[in-house]
């Protein structure tokens, strides 16, 4: 285990696209500064984020265009204007339709600024990033590109000879689109210095970035398009089995996720060279990661494509412990966080421990009365993460809201605590724990309701736009939290 995790403290879990400001998401400018400031002042010392990939429409970040390549959508435009590459009056009609034509048309404008006013240092730092980052980027930009050609359509639905990737069709579209490649370039070029800078002053701040890799990739994604050996395709390339996983608390009919499924024979052949750079992408970027349905490493739950929900699914083992092992090999200090949430088997369990890998305790799972329960706190071992609830539940007091008289005292029975209200009790037990990481989402720190949750698992409208308003972030919230942190010494 890394020296990270083996000592206790407390992080707060907030997405970027949470985070206030002018637009119409959380970026990385100013606010999330003074999110890194808010933190330290209070004693925090992980922020914890969802993933920074770029989503598709329904804005979730667990479904990307790429394993690798930033969001565009929080770049902060006024970092820009600072460099001289934008100018803050430079807006035009379509700048103000819709947010992704908007940002996209700023972005271009900023492009033509940067190769015009750009020193010969930053150039060359541009071209140096566009080399570093070949072995992705070139793929990226080319299927980002294809895909606004073509109106957005999955790449299956592409003509022939791009779907397939011919050599000659593919020479033609670089040359072809040749400008607009390298835009897409510099929008990620800016998404890492941006990010970058933001991750050198939360380092001198003292607050670690914590960051979430999901298992599997999306099918429309340039890493299905340009990787398709890692993937379990047919030779037309279309999906025959899709992922997700069976019915659990979630969901009563599971959830059928879609993404493909690996190709862990051709993985494994490979010394699992795709995994070890996506790793690498990952690990530039933050101080810890958590895999996201870690389970999936044991085995995974693989759904016949025709079918509609999750339900008539199989378990089909995977290399995890080769998989770890080439991962611990490559990245020694690199800190890992199992989700092991769901349903979890003996040989999970093994695969996570054998490895020393944290798991996750969620409080709002723990009170079903059962004295087993692995989520109460009572049952924890030291080296796992606790939380009062995670982005896929409701928030601690929309929870506690909707459950019955019965529920509720049960709660207060084991937490001994009848005069202290919700959330602050579970904040309390979370601290409380013998758990070395607890992590509060914001909402709980503001003591927010069901209207303010971030995502609803199953569901594909209203989720992931939640943001918050430092007018919430009232001076009792914040001293409760470091009174907390002070207390139980984390």
């Amino acid at each position: 285990m890394s020296s990270l995790l083996d000592k206790r403290r407390a992080g707060v879990l907030l997405h970027i696209t949470s985070l206030p400001g002018r637009g119409e998401c959380g970026d990385l400018g100013r606010e999330a500064y003074n999110f890194i400031n808010f933190l330290h002042d209070a004693g925090v010392s992980v922020w914890q984020t969802l993933p920074l990939g770029m989503p598709h429409g329904d804005g979730s970040p667990y479904q990307c265009l790429s394993a690798h390549a930033g969001n565009p959508a929080l770049i902060s435009l006024d970092w820009l204007v600072e460099k001289g590459w934008l100018s803050s009056h430079e807006r035009c009609a379509e700048c103000d339709s819709s947010r992704e034509a908007g940002k996209s048309c700023m972005l271009g404008k900023a492009f033509y600024g940067f190769k015009s006013q750009a020193d010969a240092a930053e150039l060359k730092d541009f071209q140096q990033f566009c080399q570093d980052k070949s072995s992705w980027l070139d793929d990226f930009a080319l299927f980002i590109a294809l895909r606004n050609v073509f109106a957005h359509r999955s790449w299956n639905h592409w003509p022939e000879a791009l779907k397939q990737r011919d050599a000659d069709a593919l020479k033609e579209a670089r040359h072809l689109l040749a400008e607009v490649l390298d835009g897409i370039k510099f929008e990620q070029y800016v998404f890492f210095r941006q990010w970058h800078e933001l991750k050198a002053h939360a380092g001198k701040q003292g607050v670690l970035l914590f960051g979430d890799i999901p298992i599997f990739v999306s099918y429309d994604s340039a890493d299905a398009w340009a990787n398709r050996q890692v993937f379990k395709l047919n030779q037309a390339g279309e999906m025959e089995v899709v992922a997700g996983v069976p019915p659990d608390y979630f969901s009563e009919s599971g959830q059928r996720w879609g993404n493909p499924h690996y190709d862990w024979d051709y993985l494994q052949k490979t010394g699992f060279q795709w995994w070890l750079d996506r790793l690498d992408s990952q690990y530039e970027m933050f101080d810890i990661l958590r895999i996201d349905h870690f389970r999936g490493l044991e085995a995974a739950w693989e759904i016949p494509a025709s079918e509609d929900t999750a339900i008539n699914g199989k378990w089909v083992r995977a290399p995890g412990r080769e998989l770890l092992q080439a991962i611990q090999k490559t990245f020694p200090a690199l800190s890992l966080v199992a989700e092991d949430l769901g349903i979890i088997t003996e040989e999970v369990e093994a695969l996570r421990d054998d490895f020393d890998l944290p798991g996750m305790k969620i409080l709002q799972f723990a009170f079903d009365g059962n004295n087993a329960n692995p989520y109460l706190p009572m049952n924890y071992p030291h080296n796992c993460v606790v939380y009062t609830g995670t982005h896929d539940n409701d928030t601690t007091l929309g929870w506690f809201e909707h459950l019955n008289d019965v529920e509720k005292q049960r709660i207060y029975d084991y937490l001994g605590w009848s005069s202290m209200p919700m959330p602050n009790v579970l904040i309390y037990a979370a601290m409380a724990s013998v758990a070395n990481l607890a992590v509060i989402p914001m909402q709980d720190v503001l003591r927010l309701g069901s209207a303010d949750r971030m995502n609803t698992p199953g569901t594909v409208e209203g989720n992931w736009g939640w943001r918050f308003d430092w007018s919430q972030l009232t001076g009792d919230k914040v001293d409760y939290l470091s009174h907390l942190i002070r207390m139980f010494d984390r």
